[in-house]
């Protein structure tokens, strides 16, 4: 998890992933934008990005926690998943790594 950078994640933008919910149904989120954040990292620190995912359904709305997030390709992530709240196209969400 550590090694992460937003490169890692460029490939996969405007693609699906799936929120494995408690009741084990499935909960989608398209990644629709990738951010570096702040100046340069410390020596040995990677560089802070934001990830900001999307789903379609503005009334649709998962609290703040940690999520396995699940992709076809990328496998498996466990993240902290925070809402932003709707936009014209959804529901916002955002995941930072710093």
């Amino acid at each position: 998890m550590e090694s992460l950078t937003l490169a890692d994640f460029q490939p996969y933008l405007n693609q699906v992933f799936s929120i494995r919910l408690s009741d084990g149904g499935t909960y989608p989120l398209e990644l629709v934008e990738l951010q570096e954040l702040g100046g340069s990292p410390e020596s040995g620190f990677r560089q802070p990005f934001s990830l900001m995912f999307r789903n379609p359904d503005k009334k649709a709305y998962l609290p703040q926690q940690i999520y396995r997030l699940e992709h076809e390709q990328m496998g498996a992530l466990d993240l902290f998943i925070v809402p932003l709240g709707p936009d014209a196209s959804g529901m916002r969400y955002e995941v930072i790594f710093s």
